[in-house]
């Protein structure tokens, strides 16, 4: 049966959707060892496979330590960026079931990791982060974390930083130019996402 999924997901070269269905579909059979299947998913040679894996820890993971340690130590050193999307989507599912207030230790975890992947995956996962349940009033706080990371080395993870204070600028501007006055525009790596922040 995983086979044959798996040889259909093959054929859909776009989207999440049938990956989220497939993965659904898996874990509504209790008769099934859904850690053991995810765990060797996430090392299938194809990025589609992959990717189901990796949507079943992040069902799991708000209740088994053991998927979120997954999610942290294997899937994050995947080179597939499609992979990595869906990382950032399970580690959303894991802070919105458990509540985004109770997931702030795990979120600044993953934010002040030396791996890039977790750290951006954090940052896009959350997006839009005023949109979630406490950083909607908290959004001063969802400002602070993101922008610890403004002088990251990767241009990948600080192009989700910029994405991500823009998005919270639209309705937070005053909380986001008081953030951006302080930075020191000197360093071109802040520069770079104070440039993508402002839309200038």
């Amino acid at each position: 049966m995983l086979k044959q999924i798996i040889e259909e997901l093959q054929r859909t070269e776009h989207g999440f959707k049938h990956i989220v269905e497939a993965g659904d579909k898996l874990l509504s059979q209790p008769e099934l060892n859904h850690l053991k299947i995810a765990g060797g998913l996430i090392n299938a040679s194809s990025y589609q496979a992959r990717m189901l894996g990796v949507h079943m820890l992040g069902q799991l993971s708000p209740i088994n330590t053991a998927a979120l340690t997954l999610l942290k130590t294997n899937v994050v050193h995947d080179d597939n960026w499609r992979v990595q999307e869906m990382l950032a989507k399970a580690f959303d599912n894991y802070c919105k079931v458990i509540g985004y207030e109770n997931a702030l230790p795990e979120i600044k975890g993953w934010l002040g990791s030396r791996h890039h992947n977790l750290n951006r995956a954090a940052v896009e996962g959350l997006r839009i982060w005023t949109g979630r349940p406490y950083f909607k009033t908290n959004p001063q706080v969802a400002i602070k974390l993101i922008a610890k990371l403004r002088s990251h080395d990767s241009e990948y993870v600080r192009k989700s930083v910029g994405n991500a204070l823009r998005d919270i600028g639209k309705k937070h501007q005053p909380l986001i130019l008081k953030e951006l006055a302080g930075w020191d525009l000197s360093d071109p790596k802040v520069a770079f996402v104070h440039k993508l922040v402002v839309g200038k």
